[in-house]
């Protein structure tokens, strides 16, 4: 087991909840799979792909809970990222955080803790 999570815009998130399922952001649709990112991931993920976007929350997901199985596949650099090729029921979801941002524009992260 490990955790992984999901950088999502609340409002995303929020309509994935009342649907009971979460198929994934424009960039999952449009790549075929939910992309996910490990605890050591996470921080360069939002600086790299959410920078100074607001409104947005970090789910937490136990990585066993998700079917189809997670695969982890290279991505940055070789690191191995987490991927779901199919949609996921949010009720999966361990927890749900906003994610701030620092005067800087810079994304405060939540702790990773349960």
């Amino acid at each position: 087991m490990a955790t992984i999570y999901k950088i999502c815009p609340a409002e995303l998130w929020q309509a994935a909840v009342g649907a009971a399922e979460f198929r994934g952001s424009p960039i999952d649709l449009a790549d075929g799979f939910i992309h996910f990112s490990s605890a050591t991931q996470v921080g360069e993920t939002a600086a790299r792909h959410f920078a100074g976007v607001t409104g947005l929350v970090l789910v937490a997901f136990d990585d066993a809970t998700l079917a189809p199985p997670v695969r982890y596949e290279p991505s940055r650099r070789g690191a191995l990222f987490p991927h779901l090729y199919g949609p996921l029921d949010p009720k999966l979801a361990l927890w749900v955080r906003p994610i701030a941002l620092d005067t800087d524009g810079h994304h405060v992260l939540p702790d990773l803790a349960p």
